[in-house]
């Protein structure tokens, strides 16, 4: 097996070049075979509960659960890449980005769920101007697969990982991720109960006060020394409820007081007999893209998102920090495999930042000499619109 280089990037991001990279690691719970994992949560109706899917595994269908998801294991490379120019990677803090900026804390196109394409980029504004209007940003928006140049020297993320300026009433601008990745787990147990979500026991203990009943009274004196601390929506809550017994007293354990006894409400874990995490790059994705450049510079381009998209895969690969009580370990090195059209393909070592860090070096020097892009760590720095933090809660919106 050899490493990974540019030029077969390069060569890959030709017409005709090869469709795909994948890296496929097989993972297991850290504390052994016997131990259950908590797969990603989601919620259906009032209820918590997990993804099950049939995949094709060792020949055979099977049932499997979603451990961790496509858009999960995405924002696990940005927060990777984040990290990265945080502590001065020479290739990443090239890269051209979004910042919006509030008066107590700021982000990034790549830390924003939609990319450039984000309400708090949208409203904010540029010099007291909306973002809408500046002409830079406007230019983004009305790229497209036919010349993506504006977007590459904005906000090349949105490229790679994907971006969908979907409230735009029209030319709205839309590119799918060239990097997917998940992580799903083979269930132990193939009948149809185990796709079912598992029940487990939980518990509060409180050695000063196990039990604090209050009344209405003295539930909203308390309440009102933390209302400020507390999202709308549990005060709301707590004051109906405190109301509605009127001058009987009730459980002060939403106020976090007292103990909870042992219950069978919270999601259980998840037994596998193997866990497998994959990514594709899809080259193919990538050479639908132009940016206004000869062919030599469209090329050139692509390689560049191609090797983004790969050292943040390799610096997100680093860590295999997901969530509690899902703590994994890998099993074996990851099986690097780059297509070579009509069934053949070459096996290369595992992806590692000393080998993708040089590679991105060199495709933003050739994209830069070949297609004259700029690419010298530009930001693009938008003030945060006041009112949204205004209109902030602790809670999540629900469609």
């Amino acid at each position: 097996m050899t490493d990974l280089t540019y030029s077969d990037l390069e060569a890959a991001c030709h017409a005709g070049g090869a469709s795909v990279l994948s890296s496929v690691t097989e993972l297991a719970p850290a504390a052994g075979p016997q131990a259950g994992i908590a797969p990603a949560r989601y919620v259906q109706g009032r209820d918590g509960t997990y993804a099950y899917e049939t995949r094709f595994i060792g020949g055979e269908p099977s049932s499997v659960v979603v451990v961790d998801s496509k858009a999960s294991q995405l924002n696990r490379v940005e927060d990777a890449i984040s990290l990265a120019i945080e502590e001065g990677d020479p290739s990443l803090t090239r890269m051209p980005s979004i910042r919006v900026d509030y008066e107590t804390l700021s982000a990034t196109d790549y830390q924003l769920p939609h990319r450039f394409s984000d309400g708090h980029i949208r409203f904010g504004t540029i010099d007291g101007e909306v973002t809408t209007k500046y002409p830079a940003y406007v230019a983004a928006r009305n790229a497209s697969p036919a010349n993506a140049r504006a977007l590459l020297e904005l906000s090349p993320v949105s490229l790679a990982f994907g971006a969908w300026d979907s409230t735009r009433k029209a030319h709205q601008t839309r590119f799918r991720s060239c990097l997917v990745g998940e992580i799903i787990g083979q269930l132990a147990d193939q009948t149809e109960a185990g796709r079912k979500p598992p029940r487990r026991g939980s518990a509060r203990k409180d050695d000063i006060a196990p039990s604090v009943q209050l009344n209405e009274k003295d539930m909203l004196t308390l309440l009102a020394t933390q209302e400020d601390e507390m999202s709308p929506t549990t005060v709301d809550k707590i004051t109906k409820d405190a109301k509605k017994a009127k001058n009987k007293p009730t459980s002060a354990s939403v106020l976090g007081l007292g103990a909870i006894p042992p219950s069978l409400d919270g999601l259980g874990f998840v037994s596998c007999r193997r866990i497998i995490r994959s990514h594709v790059l899809s080259f193919s994705a990538l050479r639908q893209l132009r940016f206004g450049a000869d062919n030599a510079g469209n090329v050139a381009c692509r390689a560049l998102l191609a090797a983004l998209s790969l050292h943040g895969l390799a610096l997100s690969d680093q860590e295999l920090e997901l969530r509690a009580n899902c703590d994994l370990v890998e099993a074996g090195d990851p099986v690097v495999t780059l297509d070579g059209r009509r069934g053949t393909h070459t096996e290369l070592e595992p992806l590692v930042p000393e080998v993708t860090g040089p590679i991105l070096a060199t495709a933003i020097e050739r994209a830069v000499a070949t297609a004259g892009i700029r690419w010298d760590g530009q930001v693009l720095e938008v003030t945060g619109n006041p009112i949204i933090l205004a209109g902030a809660t602790a809670d999540a919106d629900e469609d």
